[in-house]
């Protein structure tokens, strides 16, 4: 593991292995335009890392005397580092003794931005809503709507969250029901509870987010289901069907296949049911894009009593009916 040291001058990096890692910060953000790549850092004294370094050794977070940043601590040159690093990366932001994330689009100190009415009345009826403004900002941050951050928001043990001028704006503990109401993750798993707990496709629906590749739309998962397999980009959305192939091999979460649009009373609809839908293929039993698992929030697992007495019967792991 590649990290950066907080009290240099310089861009100085250190590599670890294994035990020897030290205790690290870790920052979650999302990309501009002004990246610094290993091979920047390595070259020059790029202010806009060396900024953000700087904040795992502010006065507050001495503690801290490496952090490690995606744009800056992965050889992206290499495909071997970038693939261990990715099927790493969920166990990373995991043992990081704090997660910064830097909402870049966030601003206090300026007027909120417009909220569609339906959000407004939802974050509206919230205990939280006393933020202010400030929930407002936050329910039309980008940092929302990327693939890669959600592990970022639900693995860390402890997450802080920043503005655009560092102020900040509180942590994942003081703002668990604005995240969860603005993401549908329930509170529980935000702090701290059992994700394995969440049905596979509850999971799934979380992660309707956007990527800039669709192959990490797939990638961007495997922590979040314990899962581990090569990365071969140019596969395009056959990346989330071999995903989907990982999960049905170490689970037997039947939701998997539960996708579609649901309707208030029968529950999930066939898309090709639904002319309103954003898709018309071939059938198939396995998803072929996140976007079908958009309606599978309420999809939770029920007690094995409960399900006999729904159905009347039970079903084996062989297909036989009992």
């Amino acid at each position: 593991m590649r990290l950066l040291k907080t009290r240099s001058d310089d861009l100085e990096f250190a590599e670890f292995v294994g035990e020897e890692i030290p205790f690290y910060a870790i920052l979650s953000h999302t990309w501009g335009d002004d990246e610094v790549s290993l091979q920047d850092g390595q070259k020059s004294r790029r202010g806009g890392t060396k900024r953000l370094s700087r904040r795992a050794s502010s006065p507050r977070h001495t503690a801290f005397e490496y952090v490690w940043i995606d744009t800056c601590c992965i050889d992206k040159t290499s495909s071997a580092e970038l693939s261990e690093a990715i099927n790493s990366m969920h166990s990373w932001y995991q043992d990081a003794g704090v997660c910064y994330v830097y909402l870049a689009d966030v601003h206090v100190e300026s007027s909120p931005p417009s909220v569609p009415p339906s959000l407004y009345q939802s974050l509206a009826r919230s205990r939280w809503f006393a933020h202010g403004w400030l929930c407002q900002s936050l329910a039309k941050s980008r940092w929302f709507t990327r693939g890669w951050t959600l592990q970022e928001l639900i693995a860390p043990k402890v997450v802080l969250f920043f503005n655009s001028r560092w102020h900040e704006n509180g942590t994942k503990l003081s703002l668990q029901s604005a995240i969860s109401d603005i993401t549908g993750i329930p509170e529980r798993i935000l702090i701290g509870g059992y994700v394995e707990g969440a049905s596979v496709a509850q999971r799934m629906s979380w992660a309707s987010r956007k990527t800039t590749r669709p192959e990490d739309m797939a990638y961007c998962l495997m922590g979040l289901f314990g899962i581990n397999m090569p990365l071969l980009y140019g596969e395009g959305e056959r990346a989330f069907t071999r995903l989907q192939e990982e999960i049905m091999r170490f689970s037997n979460d039947h939701s998997l296949f539960a996708w579609g649009m649901l309707d208030d009373y029968t529950g999930p609809v066939s898309p090709m049911r639904r002319s309103d839908y954003p898709f018309k293929s071939r059938l198939s039993l396995l998803a072929r894009s996140l976007a079908w698992f958009s309606r599978s929030g309420g999809i939770v697992p029920t007690r094995e009593s409960t399900t006999k007495f729904l159905v009347g019967r039970s079903h084996s792991t062989t297909g036989e009916l009992t």
